[in-house]
C-alpha cells in the first residue's frame, strides 16, 4: 500500500513540476515576444500593443477560411461562390444536379441572363446532340471539333503532373480538347491521347529561339504529334492583359525547365507581348507562318479592351484576303483567372466577357467573317447557364480552366502561386500531390464536361431549338437597372 502511495506521490510531483515548467516556458515566450514586438519598427500595431497585436495577423489570415466555410452565403463568395462550386462537384461525381424548393439565385440582379422558354419546345424524339464543327477548313489538316465545351489553357508547371494527367485522360474520355497553356507540351498532356491545342505564349516556350523569336523546326516537331490539332497564339489573357505569364521559382523544376527551355530554379516571367509581332499585319503574318509550317488551324487568344483594334483587324483581313485570317479567335474576359497576377490587372483591366463577346460577334458578322473565323469564349464560364449564354451570344465554343480545376477537387484555397495547394493541383510538393489520384480524378473531369454539355442541351431544348448552336440572342433576356429584362438582341442589335 505504501509503495502505491509513494508511486502516486511521485507522479503528482512530476506532474506539478511539468506544469510549472510549461508555465515558465509560456511566461518566457510572452516576455520574449513582448521585447521583440516593442523593439521592432516594421509594424506599428505590434509595437504599440505587444503580443496582443499579433492576434490581428492571425485573425486576418484565418478570415478567408472562416468566411468560406461559416459566414458567406451560397451566392456571396468571389471569384466563385459555393453554389457554383457545388454544381461542379455534383456533376464531377455523376450525381443528380436537381434541386428543390426554389432557386437561391437573385433573379433581379442587373445583368442576370434569363432564358426565354418556348411555348412548344421540341419533343423528346426531336432533341439533337451538339453537332461537330470544322475549324480551319483551309488548313492542310482541318480540325473537326466534336465538343462545344472544352478545357482552356493551363500550363504544366502552373499545374502539377497528376493534374495534367487527369485532365488529359478526362478530356479523352469526354471527347473534348485540352489546351496546353503557354508552358509547352509535356509528356503528361499526351498521356491520355486526347485532342491537344498547343498554346504559344509570348515567351514561346518549347518553340522559341534564344532571342524570343519563333523556331520553325521546333514548331514542326510539335505539329508532328497527331494529338496536336490546333495552335493558339496567346496575345493576352483576361487576368493579366499587357503582362506576361508568371511562374514562381519554386515551381521551376529540372523537368519543367527542360520542357520550357528556361533556367532551373528561377522565376519565369514571359514578355508582355510577342517580340516579333508589332502590329496587325505582323499578327496576320505570324498566323500564316505558323499555319504554313504546321499545316494545322491557327488562331489567337486575347482580351477586348476597346473595339477599335478589332475593327482595324477585320478591315485589314478583308483588304488582304481571307486566307490571312485566323481560323479562330478566343475572347477572354477581364474576369479570367490565373495562378499569379498583379491585383490592378486582375481587378481593373479588360472588358468583361458579358460585354465583349456579343460586341465581337456583331463586329465579325458585319465584316462578313462570321463563317470564316470561329469564336471561342473564355472567362469564368463554369456552369451550364454560363455556357448556354455564351453560345446564344455568338460563341461557337466555350472553354473553361477553373471549372475543370474544381472537377479535380480545387477548393478555391487561393494558394495557386505559393506551391502549397492543399489539393495537389497547383503544387510540385510530392507530399501534397499524393492527394490527387489520377485514376479517380480523370473520371470526374469527364463527368463534369458531359454534365455541362447535357444541361446546355437541356436549356437549348427549353428555349425551343434542337441543339445549342441554334440558340440566338433573342432567346436570352438581360435584367436591367429597373428590374425588368430586355432581349439581348435588342441590347446589342442584330439578328444573331
Amino acid at each position: 500500500m505504501f509503495t502505491v502511495m509513494g508511486w502516486a506521490a511521485t507522479v503528482l510531483q512530476a506532474l506539478a513540476l511539468g506544469f510549472v515548467f510549461v508555465i515558465g516556458v509560456c511566461v518566457a515566450l510572452l516576455v520574449a515576444f513582448f521585447i521583440i514586438d516593442r523593439t521592432q519598427t516594421g509594424d506599428a500595431i505590434r509595437r504599440n500593443y505587444p503580443v496582443i497585436g499579433r492576434f490581428r495577423h492571425l485573425f486576418t489570415a484565418l478570415g478567408e477560411f472562416f468566411r468560406q466555410y461559416f459566414f458567406a452565403m451560397d451566392r456571396e463568395e468571389m471569384p466563385f461562390n459555393r453554389a457554383q462550386r457545388d454544381w461542379v462537384a455534383r456533376a464531377a461525381k455523376g450525381d443528380s444536379n436537381t434541386i428543390a424548393f426554389g432557386s437561391t439565385r437573385n433573379l433581379t440582379d442587373v445583368g442576370t441572363p434569363i432564358f426565354a422558354n418556348a411555348p412548344f419546345p421540341p419533343l423528346d424524339d426531336q432533341f439533337a446532340a451538339t453537332e461537330p464543327m470544322v475549324i480551319g477548313a483551309g488548313a492542310r489538316t482541318p480540325y473537326l471539333a466534336s465538343s462545344v465545351f472544352n478545357i482552356s489553357g493551363m500550363s504544366y508547371g502552373a499545374l502539377s503532373r497528376p493534374a495534367v494527367e487527369a485532365l488529359s485522360k478526362g478530356a479523352a474520355e469526354a471527347g473534348i480538347w485540352l489546351n496546353t497553356g503557354e508552358g509547352g507540351l509535356s509528356p503528361f498532356h499526351l498521356e491520355g491521347g486526347c485532342d491537344i491545342v498547343f498554346q504559344i505564349g509570348t515567351a514561346k516556350y518549347g518553340v522559341c529561339n534564344e532571342d524570343g523569336t519563333l523556331n520553325e523546326a521546333r514548331l514542326a516537331k510539335i505539329a508532328s504529334h497527331p494529338e496536336v490539332k490546333m495552335f493558339e497564339l496567346k496575345m493576352a489573357q483576361g487576368a493579366k492583359p499587357g503582362k506576361g505569364g508568371i511562374l514562381p521559382a519554386a515551381k521551376v523544376s529540372a523537368e519543367i525547365a527542360e520542357i520550357r527551355g528556361i533556367p532551373q530554379g528561377k522565376a519565369s516571367i514571359s514578355p508582355n507581348r510577342h517580340v516579333d509581332i508589332e502590329d496587325i499585319d505582323g499578327l496576320l503574318d505570324m498566323i500564316m507562318r505558323i499555319r504554313d509550317v504546321s499545316g494545322k488551324p491557327v488562331g489567337f487568344k486575347t482580351v477586348v479592351g476597346s473595339l477599335e483594334p478589332f475593327e482595324n483587324l477585320l478591315k485589314r483581313i478583308k483588304e488582304r484576303g481571307e486566307d490571312c485570317a485566323p481560323d479562330f479567335i478566343t475572347i477572354d474576359g477581364g474576369e479570367g483567372g490565373t495562378g499569379a497576377s498583379p491585383m490592378p490587372l486582375m481587378d481593373l483591366v479588360g472588358m468583361p466577357i458579358r460585354e465583349s463577346l456579343p460586341r465581337m460577334t456583331t463586329l465579325m458578322n458585319e465584316a462578313g467573317l462570321r463563317d470564316r473565323i470561329r469564336l471561342i469564349a473564355s472567362g469564368k464560364l463554369v456552369n451550364p447557364g454560363d455556357v448556354a449564354w455564351a453560345i446564344a451570344a455568338g460563341a461557337d465554343f466555350v472553354v473553361s480552366a477553373r471549372g475543370f480545376m474544381f472537377s479535380l477537387g480545387c477548393i478555391q484555397a487561393m494558394k495557386c502561386n505559393k506551391n502549397t495547394c492543399p489539393t495537389g493541383i497547383t503544387t510540385h510538393d510530392p507530399r501534397l500531390q499524393k492527394g490527387l489520384v489520377v485514376e479517380d480524378k480523370y473520371i470526374k473531369v469527364a463527368n463534369y464536361a458531359k454534365g455541362v454539355i447535357k444541361d446546355v442541351e437541356t436549356i437549348a431544348h427549353s428555349v425551343g431549338v434542337a441543339e445549342p448552336r441554334q440558340m440566338r440572342r433573342k432567346h436570352v433576356r438581360i435584367v436591367q437597372n429597373d428590374g425588368s429584362s430586355r432581349p439581348m438582341n435588342e441590347i446589342y442589335g442584330g439578328s444573331l
